[in-house]
């Protein structure tokens, strides 16, 4: 059987697996968020070494770790689970690879949600769900929007994306989200032990 889906996610992007303090950051969340939160290795912009890399340090840390569209990666360190983009491979050819992994999708739209429930994922990401700098030309969902891709996803967790600051936690939580994702608020806060921690409080 599974552990439990962690409800707090530290995305990494190329910019936050090349920075040197990558370590001593990652430390610190995974110290202020426990069992509870969760590391992706992601970096569509990194090289295959880079990704591999990225994934062997963090996987070194007590949190679970999710690995994001390489699935040659996932397989050559202790991954928790995948979450799979619009040109990854499918959820069946990664269920196939470990049928343990949580496998999650990123979904955008009613129709995505619907199509990702289809293939059999076991989580989604949603957003996003307010404005944010890594996808500046998408329009957000807000918080109705939000709750309409909720109830599409069913018995599916749901995990929000996109411009989820401490702040904007309990809203989303209200809002019918099992968890929120997050790269700025919780790798460039200037204290990210304290930021994991409180965001771990708040959506308990």
């Amino acid at each position: 059987m599974r552990a439990p889906l962690p409800r707090l996610h530290a995305i990494t992007d190329e910019r936050t697996a090349r920075r040197p303090d990558l370590d001593a950051v990652a430390g610190a969340l995974a110290d202020g968020g426990g069992s509870n939160l969760a590391f992706h290795a992601r970096g569509r912009g990194l090289t295959g070494r880079e990704h591999y890399d990225l994934a062997f340090r963090l996987s070194a840390l007590p949190s679970p770790l999710f690995v994001n569209d390489r699935l040659d990666v996932a397989m050559s360190v202790p991954a928790f689970g995948v979450h799979l983009g619009h040109g990854s491979l499918s959820v069946s050819v990664a269920r196939a690879l470990n049928p343990l992994w949580w496998i999650g999708k990123s979904v955008h739209s009613l129709a995505e949600t619907e199509a990702a429930r289809a293939e059999g994922a076991d989580y989604l990401v949603v957003g996003p769900v307010y404005a944010t700098a890594s996808h500046p030309g998408r329009t957000p969902l807000g918080l109705s929007g939000l709750k309409q891709l909720v109830a599409t996803a069913g018995e599916l967790p749901v995990i929000a994306i996109g411009g989820v600051t401490t702040e904007r936690v309990r809203e989303v939580r209200e809002a019918g989200a099992y968890g929120i994702a997050a790269i700025r608020a919780l790798w460039d806060d200037a204290e990210p032990r304290a930021a994991a921690g409180r965001m771990r409080e708040w959506m308990s």
